[in-house]
């Protein structure tokens, strides 16, 4: 089966536009990851940026002891962040790259060529009984990298395909690009999650990339939940989900 980790950032997003540097304001994020997982969701993605854009360290440490399904930490391989991921003790990390001025994760880690440090963080939380992530392009070169550095998963950034959607040929060639790109993380022993600018348009094209784990979604569900709430938007996206092939 197809998992469903539903990325509630964008909860905090919200509060933080009008409660920034308070600590109190709504909504509360905690709140909206219970009543993800009360809809059917199977775990919980938060990423806890350097600037504390949207989530707050307080929020991930409720969020520790709130859910009861799986916590998904994104986080940049910064030595703050990763000294809060060694206490807090996530069931995985998501170790993604970070800059500042962008909007969103903009792309994937570049694994190839940090392969020493990203290899000492992966090791240090496996110590600590933590699984670790890295999210990456569907690239060849990546993903071999992701195998050498020791990683139980990888997330291919399924953002290029979602920006290609509506571009038949040029959306092809994404889809490929993700379905050999699985192929090889599988082949390699990795794990494979997705995620990035997946919504309810193009979810179910994904159904032909095989050895999918988990996707992890955000902004569409956040999206739709204003208009349906949150039971709803969730459940449509299982509803899509349904009937993976595996």
């Amino acid at each position: 089966m197809l998992k469903l980790g539903v990325n509630v950032d964008h909860v905090a997003t919200l509060r933080e536009a009008r409660y920034r540097g308070r600590e109190r304001g709504e909504p509360d994020p905690v709140a909206a990851a219970l009543a993800c997982e009360a809809a059917g969701a199977h775990g919980i993605t938060v990423h806890l940026r350097e600037d504390r854009r949207h989530m707050q360290d307080r929020d991930v440490w409720k969020m520790r002891e709130a859910i009861k399904t799986r916590l998904n930490l994104e986080m940049a391989v910064a030595p703050e962040i990763v000294a809060i991921a060694l206490r807090l003790k996530p069931d995985i990390v998501c170790l993604v790259p970070e800059r500042r001025e962008e909007i969103t994760t903009e792309g994937g880690l570049e694994v190839a060529g940090n392969l020493a440090v990203i290899t000492e963080t992966r090791k240090r939380m496996n110590d600590a009984g933590i699984e670790v992530s890295l999210f990456i392009a569907p690239d060849p070169a990546q993903i071999e990298a992701s195998a050498r550095a020791g990683s139980q998963f990888i997330e291919l950034h399924t953002g290029a395909f979602a920006e290609a959607f509506d571009q038949e040929a040029h959306r092809q060639a994404e889809l490929e690009r993700l379905i050999a790109g699985a192929r090889q993380a599988h082949a390699l022993g990795l794990n494979v999650n997705a995620g990035h600018g997946l919504n309810y348009q193009n979810l179910q094209m994904l159904h032909q990339v095989p050895h999918l784990v988990e996707l992890n979604i955000g902004h569409s569900i956040i999206s739709r939940a204003v208009m349906t709430g949150l039971t709803t938007a969730v459940q449509d996206m299982l509803r899509l989900m349904a009937g993976y092939p595996g």
